[in-house]
């Protein structure tokens, strides 16, 4: 069923993707105004740290939980952790390996994912570590051979090396293109990955499947400001903090969180929801991540929620050919992150994610850093290729290259972790 399932979703987004016309043309894009960032909904202006604590940020998160992304009803789950595997002499002495099982328990029952961790060797005291998911499995992440395959539903691919929804061996170390884990180490850094279909499958069945599957009866569906994927694959990342949280050898106060793709979506609504999370990171998140939505360039509203409906919360779909009706845009989800520091890649051959949207979002969150007293991005104008801005609290690159998580984002990850975690 599952299968069968799969192929005709795969089917309906081809499909629908064929009679999209995405707008690339900078002229194209409609007049707007931005939801204000520094006036309260009651016309208040907001001028302190203290007043967008207290004042407009609660009211900016609501509206995102319940207009975009869902509220998660946590009081409904319980969350435990169990040992799988470790070792002390990981890739030949160089980490430390840990797999572990989270467990998540709801009325209905039951469900787990697995977090892989390796923490370098020969540190003095707890380490910073990098979260984030991962598309076929952890040990697609690297060839590890003691990686255990991911027994969840997995998203086929034209190599056919994962075909019937199904993981092997032929897999391993797949994409260790996008996770320079040796890199990671050497700089002094832990790796945290989860696989994100383990916590919640990555197809519309009706919120059966999963996460949401230990929360809701059968026939059961979430209401229209409940949690789509994204809030649950937040909560995922939000329940690894939790055991990072009982794990002497990590770091809890120095974790960045990071994502690419609807995973970087993922990575900026969890930084927002969760403050535990010391960094955030998004790379090329686009539509419903760091891109302003009212800009309409590249993917759209209307075209994520028809092609993703299990995405966002159903209240959602109120703004399909209507961002200027949100109550909310994207330069806000990054505001909620500060004082923290945030960072957004994108890349020049990825226009489907509005590379000028993204950058424009983290240059207009700028005024909530600015009442910490952080540096900023300090003008509208991008970047050149390949020169990134990464000496503030908000930093920003463009480079060459297409839709991908590449080495030269993780040196520019990882420079700004070491700007914020290691020299403070």
């Amino acid at each position: 069923m599952r299968i069968l399932l799969s192929l005709i979703f795969c089917l309906i987004n081809f499909q629908l993707s064929a009679q999209f016309i995405p707008n690339y043309d900078e002229n194209q894009v409609p007049d707007f105004v931005l939801p204000q960032l520094l006036k309260t909904e009651n016309g208040k202006q907001v001028t302190t740290r203290e007043q967008w604590e207290t004042l407009r940020r609660p009211e900016i998160l609501a509206a995102f939980e319940s207009q975009v992304y869902g509220r998660v009803p946590a009081d409904e789950l319980s969350v435990q952790f169990s040992l799988l595997e470790s070792s002390r002499i990981a890739l030949n002495g160089k980490a430390i390996r840990k797999q572990l099982a989270i467990t998540f328990t709801g009325k209905s029952g039951t469900h787990a994912a697995n977090l892989l961790v390796y923490l370098p060797k020969n540190t003095t005291g707890p380490v910073p570590v990098f979260l984030g998911y991962n598309f076929y499995g952890n040990h697609t992440i690297f060839p590890d051979e003691r990686i255990l395959v991911s027994e969840s539903w997995v998203m086929n691919n034209p190599n056919n090396l994962i075909f019937n929804n199904k993981a092997d061996e032929k897999s391993r170390g797949w994409r260790a293109g996008r996770w320079p884990l040796l890199l990671i180490l050497e700089r002094g850094y832990g790796l945290a990955v989860m696989y994100y279909g383990d916590v919640d499958p990555d197809f519309d069945d009706g919120f059966t499947n999963g996460i949401h599957g230990v929360v809701y009866e059968e026939g059961q569906k979430p209401a229209k400001d409940e949690w789509g994927s994204i809030s649950a694959w937040a909560y995922g990342l939000s329940a690894a903090m939790d055991y990072f949280g009982i794990d002497p050898e990590i770091d809890q106060d120095r974790v960045a969180v990071l994502g690419h793709s609807r995973l970087g979506k993922t990575s900026l609504w969890a930084g927002a929801r969760d403050d535990r999370f010391a960094l955030v990171i998004s790379n090329e998140s686009g539509c419903g991540g760091a891109a302003l939505s009212r800009r309409k360039f590249g993917e759209t509203v209307e075209r994520i929620n028809t092609v993703f409906p299990h995405w966002f919360c159903d209240n959602f779909n109120q703004y399909n050919q209507n961002e200027n009706s949100l109550p909310v845009d994207q330069h806000q989800l990054i505001a909620l992150v500060a004082p923290r520091p945030v960072y957004i890649a994108s890349a020049a051959g990825d226009e489907w994610s509005d590379p000028r949207g993204e950058f424009l979002s983290g240059y207009y969150a700028g005024d909530v850093y600015k009442l910490y007293g952080l540096k900023v991005l300090t003008r509208d104008q991008m970047p050149e290729l390949n020169e990134p801005e990464k000496t503030g609290h908000v930093g920003y690159h463009i480079r060459s290259g297409d839709h991908d998580l590449t080495y030269y984002d993780w040196e520019q990850f990882l420079d700004f972790a070491d700007l914020h975690f290691k020299q403070e």
